[in-house]
């Protein structure tokens, strides 16, 4: 055993000469001479250190998804939390979207669906995702209250679905004093109480509440929207002046605008009122004493 011990060892002392020569002048380019367990050392450093590398570069680029799969927990936690940001966030655009069609209705004066309809909305509204409602025209709106008058269930019954809601909880401003000259009529879609008064009388929040629109219209004149608690709105038309800006906070009482007479709608110096709960016309008479 010693003897092929000590027969190994003198191989490896062994030098050898490795030559590269040019293959068409045999002339001899590189010759490198080393006994024969340096050529090994530098072979195995050589591997080592091309290993390393090429782990290095699969390790820190996208490779390691190509060769070994991607065996990274958390970036697949990362993931499925992206994506369960992403529909919450599409949770949230439709709920905007919804809010936004509603506050359309109230600009252009349409209810935006029946009473039945929101109902059974409001009743599957936690058990079921927020999904995208389309707009309603004016036709489409006029069949709907036709039917729930024929039937005799559908704005006479609005009281009473917005009552058990907790809206006749609420202690409510009278926006301004005067005469009623038109009451809130659903058969006419006319979903407002109009307040004849006397010209820059103050006009009054009804409740605490945001600006959420304040500007100029051609057929309503100068117009205030204000978001209350529990998806109340109230607006206010024909005002000759406005005094809050959008986004700014007000107290029910406070002066938020002065009665006018503009727009191509009004007839004189009046306050035209609206009251809106969950997109759906309320009869303001019920609540406040003008």
């Amino acid at each position: 055993m010693r003897s092929k011990l000590e027969k190994l060892f003198g191989k490896l002392k062994e030098r050898y000469k490795i030559i590269v020569l040019r293959d068409d002048t045999f002339v001899e380019k590189i010759a490198l001479k080393a006994p024969l367990w340096y050529l090994i050392s530098w072979f195995l450093a050589f591997f080592f250190l091309l290993f390393f590398f090429v782990a290095l570069l699969i390790k820190i680029s996208s490779l390691k998804e190509y060769i070994i799969g991607d065996g990274n927990y958390s970036n697949r936690k990362e993931l499925v939390e992206a994506y369960s940001r992403i529909d919450s966030l599409s949770q949230i655009a439709n709920a905007n979207d919804i809010y936004l069609n509603n506050l359309k209705g109230v600009l252009s004066g349409n209810a935006g669906e029946s009473e039945s309809e929101a109902l059974a909305r409001e009743r599957k509204q936690d058990k079921e995702p927020v999904t995208k409602r389309g707009d309603i025209d004016l036709s489409e709106d006029e069949q709907i209250l036709k039917d729930l008058l024929a039937s005799g269930n559908g704005i006479q019954n609005s009281e009473k679905i917005v009552s058990e809601r907790g809206i006749s909880s609420y202690t409510f401003y009278s926006p301004v004093r005067g005469i009623v000259s038109s009451q809130y009529d659903a058969k006419t879609l006319h979903f407002a109480t109009d307040i004849a008064t006397q010209l820059n009388m103050p006009i009054k929040a009804t409740l605490d509440g945001h600006v959420i629109f304040a500007s100029f219209t051609p057929s309503t004149g100068y117009v205030i929207i204000v978001q209350h608690f529990d998806n109340l709105i109230s607006v206010y038309k024909h005002c000759a002046v406005l005094l809050k800006k959008v986004g700014s906070f007000i107290h029910g009482g406070e002066v938020i605008a002065m009665v006018g007479n503009t727009g191509e709608l009004s007839t004189g110096p009046h306050l035209h009122f609206e009251l809106w709960h969950n997109g759906n016309p309320v009869n303001a008479e019920n609540y406040i004493t003008f």
